[in-house]
């Protein structure tokens, strides 16, 4: 557990310490998979780019005269098919790293919307209630968890 959770002492109890655990954890997944999916974006574009840029150079710009003849170079050389699966499996990672990325965000949308909806049970006491936004502070600054509004 983060230490800033256990320091919250009387201010929330067990059950709500762990639900704000279970929040950072995925959130902390969400970011992960936000940070893979974007590398695997641009590694993607780059990909792609260089692959135009190689077929531009080897091929087309020097057998542009014919469309038979740019097809016949491109499937006689087997370095064409290789560097074509290896860019189509970027882009196939990139789809699923976004799955997952919106996956991971909709589990964190999700509990960090009934940690808000719930607020009132989590914090019954009134002292527990007068304090909840010091948590709420401490949520927000550290972890970059908006627990205020259930509005991203």
């Amino acid at each position: 557990m983060e230490p800033d959770i256990m320091n919250l002492d009387e201010k929330t109890d067990p059950a709500t310490k762990r639900m704000l655990q279970n929040l950072i954890d995925r959130k902390k997944k969400f970011d992960r998979f936000k940070s893979r999916h974007l590398l695997s974006v641009w590694v993607t574009i780059g990909l792609i780019s260089i692959y135009f840029y190689y077929l531009y150079v080897t091929i087309m710009k020097p057998y542009s005269y014919s469309f038979a003849e740019i097809f016949s170079v491109y499937v006689q050389n087997s370095a064409n098919l290789y560097f074509l699966i290896v860019t189509v499996g970027t882009y196939g990672l990139m789809v699923l790293l976004k799955e997952k990325r919106e996956k991971a965000e909709k589990e964190y949308q999700a509990l960090r919307c009934e940690i808000v909806d719930r607020s009132k049970d989590l914090w019954k006491r009134e002292e527990e209630w007068k304090n909840r936004h010091i948590v709420f502070d401490m949520m927000k600054k550290k972890f970059d968890i908006n627990l205020y509004h259930e509005n991203k």
